[in-house]
């Protein structure tokens, strides 16, 4: 998909509730602090880069292994963003390098994953966050099944039994699973669910594991 019109869909009606509810569940669950350093690993076009940065005062750096979208997220830097070539996997960083972390989705397009969470784990100082695509939702019947369709073609789904499994025996602690994106539709009804239903609901499409590092 074309990284500029990948990032335009987060300026759709849809897409930016989609975008204000994710990055509301991110905040709640990372804590950040103004003036403190995050990584974005798989930043893909920077709109979380540049919402952490902008918004939330952070010194950010976006990581991604796709040369074209970093260039674009680069492009579209709006507060002293810095950008990084390469893999969740094998990160260029010293242990402890963040004060915090996050992954949103990234993880969903990798194969290891195991891999991928324990290098997140050693470059984070204070906390980490990952966002994940619910497999216990009623967007992945919608869009995640037989190989998913779209922008979710070749995701992996993750249950929370799953990220537990796959964080288990790291160190780290305080583990938080919420959820939301209940309904996807970013109409009245979505809106609506949003409001009223608890994010520790295990339903929602946007699935959020945090802890802290010992």
């Amino acid at each position: 998909m074309d990284a500029a019109v990948y990032d335009a869909w987060y300026q759709t009606p849809r897409g930016s509730w989609i975008g204000d509810v994710e990055f509301k569940l991110l905040l709640e669950l990372l804590e950040p602090k103004k003036g403190e350093t995050l990584l974005d690993i798989g930043c893909g076009t920077g709109y979380f880069v540049r919402r952490f940065a902008q918004e939330q005062g952070l010194s950010v750096v976006g990581l991604d292994p796709d040369q074209t979208w970093l260039r674009f997220a680069e492009g579209h830097a709006v507060a002293g963003e810095q950008f990084v070539a390469g893999s969740g996997a094998r990160l260029p960083f010293l242990e402890r390098n963040f004060d915090r972390s996050v992954a949103v989705a990234s993880l969903c397009f990798v194969e290891e994953q195991r891999q991928f969470v324990n290098e997140m784990v050693r470059v984070t100082r204070k906390r980490f966050a990952i966002g994940l695509l619910n497999r216990a939702s009623l967007l992945y019947w919608q869009k995640g099944r037989h190989g998913g369709s779209g922008a979710y073609q070749g995701a992996h789904w993750h249950t929370a039994a799953e990220i537990r499994a796959l964080l288990e025996g790291l160190p780290i602690t305080n583990l938080v699973i919420r959820t939301s994106v209940f309904s996807s539709s970013g109409g009245c009804s979505s809106r609506w669910l949003e409001r009223v239903l608890p994010r520790c609901l295990l339903w929602g499409s946007f699935l959020v594991v945090a802890g802290d590092r010992v």
